[in-house]
């Protein structure tokens, strides 16, 4: 039996009843970032081999990947890859230096016209298929397993700026090139989600963490009919995660009206308010990821404060996580603690 034939028989409870919206009192724990720099076992690894090395070599890029779900027992891991990978495949070349990844070239409205077809580029993600058949491999059967993409708009950012720090004031005076770069990356990510369904995802995320430096109208009226191109075919099997977004971003019948499978919030919300505007969906979300670098009994007490409102009742669809990725140097002892701790007032 093939793994597209079986990805529906396995995987979390906990985590197939928050994407079905059943009422649980216990949520699934997963983190973004989860296999990253602050962990021992991605370190090893990374004084072993390069960061490309991790990502593009499939049984590496499971191992990475399993490391976390193994030592602090989260409900699903999550693909190891990068969101910039598309942007290599369409031939803007990509270095991992240690100031951060580099593009070859910066995209505007002469440079787009370099831009390989979808054709041309398609051949190059397939290392991220693999990646998640070897991942979903060696993950146990009990546990969930995630995909990933960048959002349209924030690998725009990246295309243009080489990052997506700041005002992001090229981007947004290149607005009107971002439909005709949208042509050919949104189905070449349309592919991609297809791809890392296939391979074993339960689940693929869109993450747009420059969402949120655009007006509400001005997202609504430029990213919101790309994500509704994106996620036609497979909307249901989607979430999406905007870093810096507000209720006034998301009030819109793609998020409100579960045409998607979820929403990421970040820290900024409150759960019960997110419930309120997504009921339709999985929340995914949002303790303060600095908080975790608090001492012991600090963080405990950050963490049952957060955890209090939630506590004691059946919550239909909460993925409990951090509002964004784990940051580098966080002690792997306030993971573990984050871990124990939402069980211990969840049970």
């Amino acid at each position: 039996m093939t793994l597209s034939a079986i990805k529906e028989q396995i995987g979390s409870a906990r985590f197939q009843n928050a994407l079905a919206r059943r009422p649980q009192s216990m949520p699934p724990i997963w983190l973004m970032r989860q296999a990253g720099r602050y962990h021992r076992h991605y370190q090893a690894l990374r004084q072993k081999y390069s960061f490309m090395d991790l990502c593009k070599r499939p049984e590496l890029a499971a191992e990475v990947a399993l490391g976390p779900v193994m030592d602090f027992d989260f409900d699903a891991a999550i693909l190891f890859s990068d969101l910039l990978f598309p942007l290599e495949a369409l031939g803007m070349g990509l270095e991992y230096l240690d100031r951060g990844p580099q593009l070859g070239w910066h995209l505007n409205e002469t440079t787009c016209a370099q831009l390989r077809s979808i054709e041309e580029a398609w051949p190059q993600l397939l290392f991220q298929g693999d990646a998640m058949r070897a991942t979903r491999e060696c993950l146990p059967s009990d546990r969930s397993l995630i995909g990933f993409v960048g959002g349209p708009w924030t690998l725009f950012v990246y295309a243009v700026e080489g990052s997506h720090k700041g005002a992001l004031v090229e981007s947004k005076r290149l607005l009107s090139l971002f439909s005709r770069f949208c042509e050919t990356l949104v189905p070449l990510l349309a592919r991609n989600i297809e791809l890392q369904l296939d391979g074993g995802a339960e689940l693929v995320m869109i993450f747009d963490t420059a969402a949120g430096e655009l007006s509400p109208d001005v997202f609504k009226a430029v990213v919101v009919p790309q994500l509704e191109v994106l996620t036609a075919k497979n909307a249901l099997r989607i979430g999406y995660y905007s870093k810096g977004t507000q209720p006034a971003h998301l009030r819109d019948p793609l998020f409100t009206h579960g045409r998607l499978a979820g929403l990421g919030i970040d820290s900024g919300w409150q759960v019960s308010e997110a419930f309120d505007l997504f009921p339709q969906g999985f929340v995914q979300g949002n303790f303060d990821q600095a908080l975790l670098f608090c001492e012991r009994d600090e963080l405990k007490q950050h963490l049952n404060r957060y955890l209090a409102p939630l506590a004691h009742q059946t919550r239909a669809g909460w993925i409990c996580g951090l509002g964004h990725g784990v940051l580098p140097g966080t002690p792997e002892d306030n993971v573990r603690l984050f871990v124990d701790t939402v069980r211990e007032v969840m049970q």
